[in-house]
């Protein structure tokens, strides 16, 4: 059993209004409501600090929470709702972000899954395999490495570096290792959150601009599984929007 919470704020410096923005007719947000009610998660949940976002999210049959304006990141935005809905430290929340209308049911049902089948970790998410090096270079896909399924740091550098391959110009990607992608969906165990919204920022945290560091400074393990399904990325451009269009409008 797990719960599904889509935080969805109004402000976003290249796409302003992005969760209300249209795709086929209806608002962004609800196509995030709409995959996350095809997964097995008990209930959905939009949290968000516009009353623009609650009233649409309502008035199409959802459940929506006005959460505080000043929260630093989404993880934050999802302890509130779990404190005000009364959700149990063992209890598990998947954070589906409001700007992935594509986001497949199936890989939210499976980091849930894995999550609960390892009851050592506190958190868990997915990854997938880097094929191209302009992604390994690119700072805006991050990278993780693991050891055992467990996370052992994440950064927007490339990691593992292939310092042999790279000094004779072969590249940085090493088949015996293949570097992996971080998909940015996350479950966590309700106990996790609340403690996540207590410590302090970790200096890897602030230095790398990733809060999931903040876990790994504290000792929290971190569960990762390559993704069974291919996940789309989210809705970050105006070319973003105009792709998501052009399949979503396809598809209705």
């Amino acid at each position: 059993m797990f719960y599904c919470v889509i935080p969805a704020r109004i402000g976003a410096s290249r796409l302003p209004g992005k969760p209300l923005l249209d795709i086929a007719g209806k608002p962004m947000v609800e196509w995030v409501r709409q995959a996350a009610l095809a997964s097995a998660a008990v209930r959905v949940v939009v949290a968000t600090d516009h009353e623009g976002i609650h009233d649409r999210v309502v008035a199409a049959g959802g459940v929506a929470v006005m959460t505080a304006v000043d929260h630093a990141s989404g993880t934050d935005r999802l302890a509130e709702v779990a404190r005000r809905c009364g959700w149990h430290d063992d209890d598990i929340v998947v954070n589906v972000q409001g700007d992935e209308p594509l986001i497949p049911p199936l890989a939210i049902n499976q980091v849930a899954a894995n999550l609960e089948a390892n009851p050592d970790c506190g958190v868990a998410t997915l990854c997938e395999p880097i094929t191209d090096e302009e992604v390994l270079s690119d700072p805006n896909a991050v990278k993780v490495v693991c050891a055992a399924e467990r996370a052992l740091y994440f950064s927007r550098a490339p990691i593992p570096w292939a310092r042999d391959r790279v000094l004779r110009g072969a590249g940085g990607i090493d088949p015996r290792c293949p570097p992996l992608r971080h998909i940015g969906l996350y479950a966590y165990r309700v106990a996790a959150l609340h403690a996540f919204t207590r410590w302090p920022l970790a200096p890897l945290e602030t230095v790398e601009a990733l809060e999931q560091l903040r876990f790994l400074a504290q000792g929290v393990a971190i569960h990762v599984a390559p993704a069974l399904v291919p996940v789309p990325g989210g809705v970050d451009t105006p070319a973003d929007l105009e792709r998501v269009r052009a399949l979503l409008g396809r598809d209705a």
